[in-house]
């Protein structure tokens, strides 16, 4: 199939993305533009929720499966948008609008590739290709709702911004809810036992706690107080003070080693955890995959930021056309190169292993 064709479809794809609003969970205008490719590609694909997937024709039990994986929901633009977040505009070189970095360039370079090996036989791998939902959110029917319905997944590529370099590696997230309790009272009365100036001490102590095993890729747990609320009036001194932790989790570390170290050290009255789903991703260097996009010149990193890898379980590897630093901002933009140039190497590097 020509990938000339193919890319100028992607990114007429693109820009039908960017003009239809999808936030998490209200995907289903995006959805029926990715159905309409594959119902013009003769590709039969299968829909659950707002999740649409394919497998390649010669589909083969007997052989691994790879997962093209990216996802088609947005965050909510925020208030310092310039353009219209929804208006598909081309401007030197750049397409913005809302979603067109993280990860609409992404999806569609992937949908692209995919359609390109389709069709062809006598493949080591065989292909699934998942573009899913609620991925900004973490939401229950995103990715996570079909692995138990698609095929078994072997390895995987995760369609993130990362300059098309490969992200070998990403950190986990695990958030968490702490108290830090003392004696309610009046403020005009004493009181040694103040939640408030009892937080001091604790939030010394998140700022200072590091957690013992790095990693060679992805560095140390980064541990971070996000929220802090307590009071309901100005002469009330409250019992409890409420924190958000969020903490990013190496590869060295389980999420739930990460809880039983926070349970046992952290001076709170009580600190819970939301979620043990979103761990720590990772492939070998050694994988074919990664050493097929070495030979094609690109570089190893490890990623700071949570994607839909997050859910998987077999080695996964981010990899996508655009900047991660240009995800969420203002006037959001990928430069219409970067697609060009996203899907013939996604295409050579599936070349090197398929």
């Amino acid at each position: 199939m020509n990938s000339t064709e193919l890319t100028n479809q992607a990114i007429s794809l693109l820009k039908k993305l960017i003009e239809t609003p999808s936030f998490s969970s209200e995907e289903e205008g995006t959805a029926a533009h990715i159905e309409n490719w594959f119902q013009h590609y003769k590709i039969p694909f299968k829909r659950t929720k707002n999740n649409i997937w394919a497998t390649n024709l010669h589909f083969d039990e007997n052989k691994p499966t790879l997962l093209l994986n990216s996802h088609h929901d947005t965050v909510k633009p925020n208030n310092g948008y310039t353009k219209n977040p929804f208006e598909a505009i081309i401007e030197d070189g750049k397409l913005y609008g809302l979603g067109s970095n993280d990860a609409g360039g992404c999806l569609v370079s992937l949908i692209a590739t995919f359609t390109y090996f389709y069709k062809q036989p006598n493949l080591h791998y065989n292909l699934v290709i998942v573009a899913s939902a609620e991925e900004e959110s973490s939401g229950e029917n995103g990715l996570n709702s079909v692995l138990s319905i698609i095929p078994k997944v072997d390895v995987a590529i995760v369609g993130e911004p990362t300059l098309m370099q490969l992200a070998i590696a990403e950190k986990g997230l695990v958030v968490f809810d702490a108290v830090v309790k003392g004696t309610p009272s009046h403020a005009a009365h004493p009181n040694t036992d103040n939640a408030i100036y009892n937080t001091i001490d604790v939030l010394k102590w998140f700022q200072e706690f590091t957690f013992k095993k790095t990693s060679s890729v992805l560095g140390d747990v980064k541990m971070t107080v996000t929220q802090i609320n307590a009071g309901k009036q100005h002469n009330a001194v409250p019992a409890n003070v409420n924190l958000v932790v969020d903490v990013r989790v190496n590869d060295a570390y389980s999420n739930k080693e990460v809880v039983e170290i926070l349970q046992k050290e952290a001076p709170c009255a009580e600190i819970i955890p939301r979620s043990l789903r979103l761990n720590s991703s990772a492939i070998p260097e050694k994988h074919p995959l990664v050493q097929a996009g070495i030979k094609l010149g690109r570089k190893m990193y490890g990623s700071p930021t949570l994607s839909d890898q997050a859910v998987l379980t077999c080695p996964s590897l981010k990899l996508g056309p655009g900047d991660s630093t240009r995800s969420h901002t203002a006037d959001e933009f990928i430069y219409v190169h970067e697609i060009e140039k996203g899907i013939e190497l996604y295409i050579k590097i599936l070349e090197e292993i398929l």
